[in-house]
């Protein structure tokens, strides 16, 4: 069943990869990363996150991690390339914080990001939020 996408959120400053649903805010040469308002919406109560470790290298559209919820686990794919500069240990003890707060409290990693370019390569919010809604 399709989540109802007129009371979720699509901040229209984030970059967002549409297949897998996880977004990207670029400030400078730092992306903060985390999974769409949709996408926590659809896997259910997030019970746990493994994230990489601060130093690890990351590519774009390559996996960094893993989200389990009630329902299944999910591979995370990271938007952009660069480095891990900071992971939210919050995350480690309230994995909820995916569900309460996906764009706040619920982010990922930080990643110094490699090329900001490919930031252009990401879908802008109202292309994602109609990709969501085609299903």
């Amino acid at each position: 069943m399709a989540a109802d996408t007129q009371a979720l959120s699509f901040p229209d400053e984030l970059g967002y990869l549409g297949e897998t649903h996880e977004w990207g805010r670029l400030d400078g040469d730092i992306c903060t990363v985390g999974i769409s308002d949709y996408a926590q919406h659809e896997i259910g109560d997030v019970v746990y996150v493994e994230l990489p470790s601060v130093g690890d290298t990351v590519e774009a559209n390559s996996d960094f991690g893993v989200i389990e919820s009630v329902k299944s686990a999910f591979d995370l794919m990271c938007p952009m390339s660069g480095e891990v500069i900071e992971i939210n240990e919050a995350l480690e003890a309230s994995p909820e914080h995916v569900n309460d707060d996906p764009y706040g409290e619920g982010w990922m990693i930080r990643v110094k990001v490699s090329d900001p370019a490919e930031f252009e390569q990401l879908m802008n919010a109202a292309d994602y939020q109609s990709s969501v809604t085609k299903g």
